[in-house]
């Protein structure tokens, strides 16, 4: 019996280290889309965790971006910490951290190390004004994909509009609007409870749209 249980006691560490290492590989490779900030990685996190390792339903992918983008932190580094946290516990979230940063320490070391060799070339700025133009697509698409799973009703659609707006023009901190935003969808949704409304909290999935969309800077 208990040779028995030692094998599945070493089992399941073996289980454990192959998951803790499959986080830290898959994040590690993510890692690099980083240009252009946390928002570009997002597409790319969601080809990885939903269609290839189906950690998650692509309904969950919503909730992920809303809560990655409302704590504080880098919002790829806080769904990589979420998502990691959901497989293994602290130990996997510790994983993908590492593993999604490790990319981004490393670029910033050999950027600094080659800068004052490259800063002046004219090829080397040309390059970096053209990888502008894809992280702005890859903001745009995940500005979409939010946007599918964020948008339910006539309600969330005005506070998606006003939100951008206030944004724009009025240059008011984020921080505020994630806030007003929390305490107006609680009011909002107890009115509509009350008058009899019909409550949306959650769209159905729309898994099976662009499947093999790959995304890459």
């Amino acid at each position: 019996m208990r040779d028995g249980k030692d094998k599945g006691s070493i089992q399941n560490l073996k289980e454990q280290f192959m998951l803790l290492t499959q986080l830290f590989w898959t994040f590690f490779c993510i890692g690099p889309s980083t240009f252009g900030g946390g928002y570009a990685m997002l597409p790319i996190i969601e080809r990885e965790v939903v269609n290839k390792k189906k950690w998650m339903q692509e309904d969950e992918i919503g909730e992920l971006i809303s809560l990655a983008g409302s704590a504080p932190g880098g919002v790829g580094v806080n769904a990589a910490a979420m998502i990691g946290h959901r497989q293994a516990g602290i130990a996997g979230a510790v994983s993908a951290v590492m593993g999604v940063t490790c990319p981004t320490f490393l670029i910033v070391i050999l950027i600094s190390v080659f800068a004052i060799l490259f800063r002046n070339q004219p090829k080397v700025e040309a390059a970096l004004k053209g990888m502008n133009g894809g992280i702005i697509a890859l903001i745009s698409m995940a500005a979409y994909r939010t946007a599918r799973y964020s948008i339910l009703d006539t309600t969330t659609a005005i506070a998606a509009i006003v939100t951008v707006a206030v944004l724009l023009f009025a240059g008011i901190h984020p921080l505020y609007l994630i806030i007003s935003g929390l305490i107006c969808g609680m009011a909002v949704i107890r009115i509509k409870k009350r008058l009899g409304l019909q409550v949306k909290m959650e769209k159905k999935s729309v898994t099976g749209s662009y499947p093999e969309l790959e995304y890459y800077i």
